[in-house]
């Protein structure tokens, strides 16, 4: 049996009776490949889960992409100040941040399966209520819907950490990556359903749009249901370290770090985009399309970014996400074109895959496997909080300053990941992690 002992501030694997394996510290890596601890029939469904998971996947994100294509436009159409245009889409991160541990609490207590359902009620109500909004133009009952649309989406980011679940640790990062790779068709159905169905029930545009997407993620909902994940004990579930031990590891404030920038420059500057276009006199179809390319670059990588990670590690394939993203402003700020638009967009998209997988891979090397949902569910909600301070911020930096200020203040949290990655890449913190 393989154990894991630390010597010197380094983790060293070697044989050992099985009698002692309790004693010894292990990484969720390694903890996985430890028959007592997970069974192997735990793994049995392992591609039938895959599959499922990849084509709610493919459903229920349309939800995010409808969402950031039309959010700001129709805030702009209902609000009572152009300054709230963003409000709504900032209102639906804030609900993915909030939703992220009663997420993890309903999955350690009954299930990942009863969570995605859960998950899946909120996306239908989203669209029901959004719906509503537009119809009575309510601009408050829109930002309410919203955040039923953000627990929704906290939930379907939880998918790729379920299909990590389901694979033995060797395939697990080819798992995620798998799963998120279903992001490519959400990339087509959202912006489709947008242009398809935003003036088939004038003079109230997109309120068909919104209904049309309800009606998605009920559709979700019955591919979920196949689903076949082991419902955890209560002795399980209450198993593993206290969270203060796990978050104080330099790893897990690296992976932390890294998601975080990741996933909020992404919001900050794709909530920002679609209006900013408006703003240059550039038609919705347009946005739409620009859009459309950026979610499908986010996700189309997946097909081999978790082959990446495994080859070069998830630290170098952070890296190359966060320069990414440093392009994608770059090519912002030298023109405001149709092009501009789509290739800054288009870099953020495989700047934010290969950051936000990579810091998730990074995650799964902090926890056992009876710590994974509350590590993961504390993961998300740190990333998804602060997530929200860039999307509130940037209707406001946009509306005041302009596309060009939005571009250079993404530099800075640009920074702050890289430094951390230098910070944890030094010998004596690499032992520690």
């Amino acid at each position: 049996m393989q154990t894991v002992s630390a010597h010197n501030g380094r983790q060293i694997l070697f044989e050992q009776p099985p009698h002692r394996h309790h004693e010894e510290i292990m990484s969720h890596a390694e903890a996985g490949t430890d028959t007592e601890r997970v069974p192997a029939n735990s793994y049995e469904h392992e591609l039938g889960n895959v599959l499922r998971l990849t084509v709610a996947q493919a459903l229920a994100g349309s939800n995010a992409v409808v969402v950031y294509a039309t959010g700001a436009i129709v805030g702009n159409m209902l609000a009572p100040n152009p300054a709230l245009a963003t409000l709504p889409i900032s209102i639906f991160v804030v609900g993915m941040a909030v939703f992220t541990l009663p997420t993890g609490v309903i999955a350690r207590r009954h299930g990942r399966r009863a969570a995605f359902l859960t998950g899946t009620g909120c996306g239908v109500l989203v669209g029901l209520l959004s719906a509503l909004a537009v119809v009575m133009g309510s601009f408050w009952l829109f930002c309410a819907g919203m955040i039923f649309g953000g627990a929704y989406a906290a939930v379907v980011l939880s998918f790729r950490f379920a299909a990590a679940d389901c694979a033995p640790p060797e395939r697990r990062p080819r798992a995620m990556s798998a799963v998120m790779a279903g992001g490519v068709f959400a990339g087509v159905i959202g912006p489709q359903l947008v242009t398809h169905t935003m003036d088939l029930w004038l003079p109230y545009m997109f309120a068909a749009t919104y209904l049309a997407q309800a009606a998605v993620a009920f559709i979700s909902a019955l591919v979920l249901l196949g689903v076949r994940l082991p419902v955890p004990t209560g002795g399980k579930a209450a198993a593993g370290r206290p969270l203060g031990v796990i978050m104080r590891q330099p790893r897990f404030i690296t992976a932390v770090t890294c998601g975080i920038v990741s996933y909020l420059l992404m919001n900050f500057l794709m909530t920002a985009a679609p209006l900013a276009m408006r703003l240059c006199g550039l038609p919705q179809e347009t946005a739409n399309l620009g859009l459309q390319w950026h979610v499908i670059a986010m996700y189309a990588p997946s097909f081999f970014t978790g082959r990446l990670i495994s080859r070069f590690g998830a630290n170098r394939i952070v890296v190359t996400g966060l320069a990414l993203i440093a392009a994608s402003a770059v090519t912002g700020l030298a023109g405001v074109e149709v092009g501009h638009f789509w290739l800054s967009l288009i870099l953020l998209g495989v700047g934010w895959n290969f950051g936000f997988l990579g810091a998730s891979a990074l995650v799964l090397e902090c926890h056992r496997p009876e710590e994974r949902t509350r590590v993961q569910s504390i993961n998300d909600f740190i990333v998804f909080g602060f997530m929200a301070v860039g999307s509130f911020a940037s209707g406001g930096v946009l509306a005041t300053y302009g596309w060009d200020t939005v571009l250079w203040v993404s530099f800075i949290p640009l920074t702050v990941a890289v430094a951390a990655l230098a910070v944890s890449a030094s010998p004596r913190l690499r032992g520690q992690g």
